[in-house]
């Protein structure tokens, strides 16, 4: 009788034990962080494979980044997919924050110093385009809904310009899925407009001058935090603050060095909600309301 009391007592506590334990990763347990596909998905996962390796061991558990084909399906898989974190882009983060309550933790600095970008409309030089009121009737190509650079900026632009319906301005319009390829769908002729964001814009150059003498900037946005690393808000304290501080730190240590250089960053920095304003400003513009809004 007494070994089955005890039996009993001992299902019980482990019973509580389960029921209060906390939902955030323990030590050496797996973290799961979500990439937006800005680039080719071949080349975003090999640059960010040294990061991956970097964290694992500085943070002693499984790092492993998982790549999603699309903008918005960072948003509908964070929580089936079981995400622990995600580098957004900043309408992916504002969404994110709004819908999952994802805390932001730090963002990268560019190579130049840099921790904004803007979202550039892109026409042919030969295309004969040189106001939005030639944009009537054209093809257009964007990145994905899901993207402040790649796509509400143009909403925003044509809708403070009187134009509120897109899809009765332009003849036909496309979302290819990265930067890269609507800067390459342009400069091909599948598209007489694209909208990108300057930094993808500016290392295409960077890669081929040519590129220059072939596009033309039409317009660009205000400057808009880049991507950013935000966490899931119910991570352990402890954990969260030992992430933020192996990437506040990378920048001093020679390994840490090596790895930025391959993510073409020269450090990590802090980020904050305060760094969202100028997307809420954009979405005002827009007309987007994140409550509402299909981002799919």
């Amino acid at each position: 009788m007494a070994i089955m009391k005890n039996t009993v007592a001992l299902i019980l506590a482990l019973v509580l034990i389960s029921l209060s334990a906390p939902k955030y990763l323990a030590a050496n347990d797996k973290l799961l962080i979500g990439l937006i596909p800005e680039e080719n998905i071949f080349k975003q996962v090999e640059k960010h494979r040294p990061l991956e390796k970097y964290l694992s061991e500085k943070l002693n558990m499984k790092v492993k980044f998982i790549i999603l084909s699309k903008y918005g399906d960072i948003i509908d898989r964070f929580t089936s997919r079981e995400l622990d974190g995600a580098f957004f882009g900043i309408f992916t983060a504002a969404l994110a924050h709004e819908k999952l309550g994802v805390v932001p933790l730090a963002r990268p600095v560019g190579l130049d110093g840099s921790t904004t970008a803007e979202g550039y409309i892109i026409v042919r030089n030969d295309s004969g385009i040189k106001t939005v009121n030639d944009l009537r009737g054209k093809r257009a190509v964007f990145v994905d809904k899901a993207t402040a650079t790649g796509y509400i900026f143009t909403v925003a632009y044509l809708r403070e310009r009187g134009i509120k319906n897109i899809s009765g301005y332009f003849r036909e319009y496309y979302f290819a899925g990265s930067q890269d390829s609507v800067v390459y769908a342009v400069l091909d002729g599948r598209a007489d407009v694209g909208t990108v964001k300057s930094r993808i814009f500016k290392k295409l150059l960077d890669k081929d001058p040519t590129i220059k003498d072939e596009l033309r900037i039409l317009a660009k946005s205000m400057s808009l935090p880049d991507t950013t690393l935000c966490l899931k808000k119910d991570i352990d304290p402890d954990t969260r603050q030992k992430i933020k501080e192996a990437l506040l730190n990378m920048h001093t240590d020679p390994r840490g060095k090596d790895v930025l250089r391959e993510l073409e960053a020269a450090r990590f920095k802090e980020a904050g909600m305060e760094d969202f304003k100028p997307v809420v400003k954009l979405l005002d513009n827009a007309g987007v309301n994140l409550k509402t809004y299909n981002y799919r």
